[in-house]
């Protein structure tokens, strides 16, 4: 992968990648299970090393229900910036977007606008569901300099797409312990990650002391986690599932991502002690 890895890309694989096709739960994609978020949900996140700030990231579902080659779509945005003295050494100012099919939560379109320092990216990739292929553009900037064409799995997530899907599941139908597996799509290539549900404990966090649900994402050797269980998550154990926390080693020391503030959310969030 030649990505450049910023403040905004962690946060969204810590996030994205915890989410698993969970179709023996669910009963099938066109998911029976309550929908847990809605249109004007607005989350907001710190990025820290230890006391440090490294960063901020927004997250938010557009207030209205888009369309999307005729099919209504929630309009997904994570923006992300550096911040402080990281924003003195390396300017980062990214947009990830998808638009997520609101009867299979599967994506159809999936964006992203990278800026770090001199480094300029734009992509869109185009989800066939039916046909199983997936439509990479890439732009420099602006202009069109390369279309590829990839062959993906069956419902097929994005990094964003994937954690709305996760919010759906009924946890209390899975055994702490359970292993679980997603395919994914990212830049070129298709991913088989594997998430280990650990069960639920209350944790303290800047919205204050929370119920939450545990899981470890299983990483493979990469350019950026240390592999094997280096990554935490944590979302909220109500109708919301709202991703509460994600602490993950990697291989430039141990980063932690927190929400600091919510607007917008679909159900009370009754999970706050």
């Amino acid at each position: 992968m030649k990505t450049k890895y910023s403040l905004t890309i962690v946060l969204i694989l810590v996030i994205g990648l915890t989410a698993f096709q969970f179709d023996d739960y669910l009963g099938s994609r066109h998911t029976h299970q309550p929908i847990t978020f809605a249109p004007g949900e607005q989350l907001k996140f710190r990025l820290h090393y230890g006391f440090i700030t490294a960063g901020e990231a927004y997250m938010d579902i557009e207030p209205a229900i888009g369309s999307y080659e005729d099919k209504p779509v929630y309009k997904v945005n994570v923006l992300g910036k550096s911040t402080g003295a990281f924003d003195v050494f390396i300017r980062i100012r990214n947009t990830y977007r998808s638009y997520i099919d609101t009867s299979t939560l599967n994506p159809l379109m999936f964006y992203r606008n990278v800026e770090e320092g001199s480094y300029r990216r734009q992509e869109s990739t185009y989800f066939d569901q039916e046909k199983k292929i997936a439509k990479v553009e890439i732009r420099d900037p602006g202009k069109l300099v390369e279309t590829k064409i990839y062959e993906v799995k069956p419902n097929v997530q994005d990094l964003i797409s994937g954690y709305f899907f996760l919010r759906n599941v009924d946890f209390n139908s899975i055994s702490p312990g359970t292993v679980v597996g997603v395919d994914a799509f990212f830049e070129d290539k298709s991913y088989d990650f594997k998430v280990r549900y650990l069960g639920k404990e209350t944790i303290r966090t800047p919205v204050g002391k929370v119920r939450a649900i545990k899981m470890v994402p299983v990483m493979p050797d990469n350019q950026l986690f240390k592999g094997g269980e280096s990554i935490k998550v944590w979302i909220s154990d109500d109708q919301n599932r709202v991703p509460l926390k994600v602490k993950a080693e990697m291989l430039v020391g141990a980063v932690e991502v927190e929400l600091i503030s919510y607007k917008g959310l679909k159900h009370p969030f009754s999970a706050r002690n």
